[in-house]
C-alpha cells in the first residue's frame, strides 16, 4: 500500500520517466536501422509531448477555478503538439526523382508524439500495448516487404536471363 501512495504522490514524474524510456526504445529502433532521426530525437519528442500534456492538464486543475467564468480545455495545448509533429515530420521527408524517403521516420515522429501525449495524460496501459503492437506489426511488415522485394528481384533476374538467352540465339 505504501508503494501505491508513493506512486500517486509522484505520478507526474513517473509519466515523464516512462515517456523518456519509451522514446529511447523507439529511437533505438530507428538508430539501429541507420535512420536520420534517432535516440535523441525520439526521446525529445516523447518527453516534450508528455510534458506539454501534463502542463495542459495540470493548468486546468491549478488555474481553472480562479474566476467564475473561466473555462479551460485540458487538451488545448496537447492539440498543438500534433501541428508541431507535422512540421518535424515534413522535415524528414525527402524526394529524389520518383523515390520518396523518410515517410516511416515522419510517421514514427507522429507515433512518438502520441506515445508522449498518452503517457502524459496517464494512459499507461493502452500506450504500452500500442507500442508493443506497433513493434510486432512493423516486424511483420518488414518481413513481408523483404519477401516481396526478393520475389520481384528473382523475377527481374529471370527476365534478364531470358533476354540474354534470346539475344544469344
Amino acid at each position: 500500500m505504501q508503494m501505491m501512495a508513493f506512486f500517486y504522490m509522484y505520478e507526474i514524474y513517473f509519466r515523464v520517466l516512462i515517456s523518456a524510456l519509451l522514446g529511447l526504445v523507439i529511437g533505438f529502433d530507428r538508430t539501429h536501422k541507420n535512420k536520420p532521426a534517432g535516440v535523441k530525437t525520439y526521446t525529445f519528442v516523447t518527453l516534450a509531448s508528455a510534458l506539454i500534456t501534463i502542463i495542459s492538464i495540470e493548468s486546468v486543475v491549478q488555474y481553472g477555478h480562479l474566476h467564475d467564468r473561466t473555462m479551460m480545455d485540458p487538451m488545448r495545448l496537447t492539440a498543438q503538439i500534433v501541428s508541431g509533429l507535422g512540421f518535424l515530420g515534413a522535415g524528414l521527408i525527402m524526394k529524389a526523382g520518383f523515390e520518396v524517403k523518410g515517410l516511416t521516420s515522419a510517421a514514427m515522429i507522429l507515433f512518438a508524439g502520441g506515445v508522449g501525449i498518452g503517457i502524459g495524460a496517464g494512459f499507461y496501459g493502452i500506450v504500452l500495448f500500442t507500442v508493443v503492437i506497433a513493434f510486432v506489426f512493423v516486424r511483420i511488415g518488414s518481413w513481408i516487404e523483404r519477401r516481396e522485394h526478393d520475389r520481384l528481384e528473382a523475377d527481374r533476374c529471370e527476365m534478364d536471363d531470358q533476354d540474354h538467352a534470346d539475344h544469344s540465339n
